[in-house]
């Protein structure tokens, strides 16, 4: 029975540390779980009568609080009372360690106990075993040696100090804390030791700036000097050679300065330099009132560092050159800066053609050819990636610019014709063309007198990509020429290309009127009209009439009218009509002018009365037309056209008569319909009632007087 009794503790004790959490101080869930009571179930939920606040809920209870129980404070009288005291706590500590052995703070504050009651074995003994469980920890090591040093144990700290450093050689704060004990000590032989300790581990900038700072302290400057050497060749870096020459220039050695700035462009190369090097290089130089060396730095620099590194540089030399510079410095400095701009941007993007516009204006500004020659090439190099006029329209202009730079600004007229021949080259004609580049080929050509070169271009450009705009400065020049016959061929050719372009055979047409060849105009238009296809037939035919009516042929206009009517019904055409009799000369005033004699007012009124006859049987024609078509607006507008031609007859006129064919206006509404068909609502409309629709009229008296009841009838309602 005993055994089972064991076996069976044993087991409870085993599951118990299975169950035990490390991080609960290896105390299972079950001991730690906080059990509140069961909350007690409200029967009566209706509103207590008399009403509380939290406020006096909280005041209530803090009134009622019981007052906090501290432990007596104790009072140890002998040595055996202290024993049992130092004994229990040594237990509690312990047993705190055992139960988390990684938890340093618990280690920290068992040691300093142990140091508060003097014994400094047992707190040593402390730091060791923590040191054990982890010696990486600064703060350990940090602490322990404050121990040592609060209590002037020297050597103590030292070991511990020599140890630290051996251990964990990359952290520089141990080795701060040893240099300053030593130094604080006085022991300034001691402190080099460490530091050249330190050094063998090749530290950061801070490392060796400290061991600088410590020989300066005690002006040992050639050891300062030594360790600036190892600190430049341990760390090749502009920080640590800008540092030395500080160092140098500082105790006065000008010349060691300098050379130390020497020696870091030279072994540093072009991959390790910096515009901080240069700057710093050139304010040395600057204030050793060396103007020259500081500016033939600066350029070097800016000739050397990458354009996307140099920003600041290029500030500092701005400042310079403002500073000791003359007027043509300071414009090379400020050019210097916008180019910097400008090839940052192209790097950006090489297609941005309005950065290589702004580049180029820049170098034209400045004025050396060879750089402006240079930014057109370059600029030109980057030709748009598709074929697309919408790219190329941006890009055309870099060759047209660069043309009349070297035209009017260069005057390098072959370098221009080249320019303009290798651009007209490199556009893809097949696909798109532009006008504007052959125009201006050809007018360098003229303003050279080679006129058979300009003609020769025009003359490809209209067999290669022909376009409205070639042609009719072709055409402009050759007439300015006095060439007729030229001119002729190239209408022919224009019309061949596009027989559909009405503008082409009204200006043909026109040339022959101005030549006095009537009848090769009238042919012209003739060819004109009975095209299958024309762009703007109505300005076609409106040209012709007036070509007619310019000749005083009235038949052929009142020919041509009939022709344009049996096209078309159009309201224009008929208003045209009406007002071409209304307007036409009168024979007697013709006849009496060109026999110098007052002409017949009786033949006069005649004359006036047949021609307002023929201009209402215009109108009267076209009335009865949109009457057929049921265009009722447009019959409206060609009564009020006709109206106010009788008012302008005056007493001949009759305007009665057409006031009684004036419609009526009357407003109306229609059903909206929307795509799916549905119903979208009632839009209002104007519509026109004209009296031969007077049938209609007892419906529209009905249907008025039935609007007017319900109308009355809603109001009666509403009162």
């Amino acid at each position: 029975r005993g055994g089972c009794v064991c076996w069976g503790a044993q087991r409870s004790k085993a599951m118990a540390l299975k169950e035990a959490d490390p991080s609960l101080g290896y105390l299972t869930r079950k001991e730690t779980e906080v059990k509140l009571p069961r909350p007690t179930r409200v029967k009566n939920k209706t509103p207590a009568p008399i009403q509380i606040t939290a406020e006096q809920i909280l005041r209530e209870a803090r009134e009622r609080q019981e007052a906090e129980i501290r432990p007596p404070k104790q009072k140890i009288t002998d040595a055996e009372e202290l024993g049992d005291y130092r004994l229990r706590k040594r237990k509690e500590f312990e047993d705190q360690i055992r139960r988390v052995r990684w938890n340093i703070s618990v280690w920290v504050k068992y040691a300093q106990w142990e140091e508060s009651q003097r014994d400094f074995a047992r707190a040593r003994s402390v730091w060791e075993r923590a040191l054990e469980v982890d010696y990486r920890n600064t703060t350990l090591w940090l602490k322990y040696v404050e121990m040592e040093m609060k209590h002037r144990f020297i050597n103590h700290a030292r070991n511990v100090w020599d140890r630290a450093v051996s251990l964990l050689p990359r952290i520089d704060q141990l080795w701060y804390k040893y240099i300053h004990m030593e130094e604080m000590l006085g022991n300034v032989a001691g402190a080099r030791q460490i530091f050249e300790r330190w050094m063998k581990w090749e530290p950061d900038h801070h490392g060796w700036s400290a061991y600088i700072k410590f020989e300066l302290r005690y002006n040992e400057a050639e050891r300062a000097r030594a360790i600036f050497n190892r600190y430049v060749e341990c760390l090749p870096t502009v920080k640590a050679w800008v540092k030395y020459a500080k160092f140098e220039v500082k105790n006065g050695e000008i010349a060691r300065g300098r050379q130390c700035y020497e020696r870091a462009v030279a072994q540093l190369g072009e991959d390790g330099q910096s515009q901080e090097l240069f700057v710093a290089f050139a304010k040395f130089e600057e204030h050793c009132k060396e103007i020259e060396r500081a500016r033939c730095i600066y350029k070097y620099a800016l000739d050397h560092i990458p354009k996307g590194q140099a920003e600041d540089l290029y500030k500092t030399f701005v400042a310079f050159e403002k500073q000791y510079g003359d007027r043509g410095g300071i414009e090379d400095v400020i050019l210097g800066k916008k180019r910097f701009q400008y090839e940052e941007e192209v790097k950006k993007n090489s297609l941005n053609y309005d950065v290589w516009f702004d580049y180029a204006r820049l170098e034209e500004s400045a004025g050396v050819k060879e750089r402006v020659r240079e930014i057109y090439e370059r600029a030109i190099a980057n030709v748009p990636p598709a074929e697309e006029k919408r790219y190329w329209q941006r890009y055309i202009y870099l060759w047209i610019n660069y043309a009349l730079y070297e035209e009017l600004e260069a005057e390098d007229m072959e370098r221009t014709r080249e320019v303009y021949r290798e651009c007209l080259k490199l556009i893809p004609h097949k696909k798109f063309s532009f006008a504007k580049i052959w125009l201006l080929a050809a007018q360098f050509e003229i303003r050279q007198k080679k006129l058979k070169a300009a003609r020769l271009l025009l003359g490809n450009a209209i067999g290669i990509a022909p376009k409205d705009k070639i042609f009719k400065t072709y055409i402009e020049i050759e007439l300015q020429l006095g060439n007729i016959d030229r001119c002729r061929t190239l209408y022919e050719k224009y019309l061949e290309w596009a027989p559909a372009n009405c503008y082409a055979w009204s200006k043909f047409a026109e040339l022959e009127r101005s030549l006095g060849e009537t009848e090769r105009g009238r042919a012209i238009f003739e060819l004109a009209i009975a095209q299958p296809v024309l762009d703007m037939p109505e300005l076609l035919w409106k040209a012709y009439i007036e070509f007619e009516i310019s000749e005083g042929e009235h038949d052929r206009t009142r020919q041509l009218y009939e022709r344009l009517l049996d096209r078309t019904k159009h309201l224009k055409v008929w208003i045209s009509y009406a007002k071409f009799e209304a307007t036409a000369p009168l024979e007697e005033e013709s006849r009496a002018e060109a026999e110098s004699r007052e002409p017949d007012l009786n033949i006069l009124r005649e004359q006036n009365m047949q021609r307002l006859t023929q201009s209402r049987v215009v109108f009267d024609r076209a009335n009865e037309c949109l009457r057929t078509l049921d265009q009722k607006e447009e019959r409206n507008m060609l009564l009020e056209e006709w109206r106010d031609m009788e008012k302008n007859f005056g007493d001949i006129g009759d305007i009665p008569m057409v006031q009684r064919k004036m419609p009526r206006r009357v407003k109306r509404k229609r059903p909206l319909v929307n795509e799916d068909g549905t119903s979208a609502g009632y839009e209002e409309f104007t519509d026109y009632i004209f009296p031969e629709e007077a049938g209609m009229q007892p419906t529209l008296k009905i249907l008025e007087a039935a609007y007017n009841w319900k109308k009355q009838k809603t109001e009666t309602d509403e009162d």
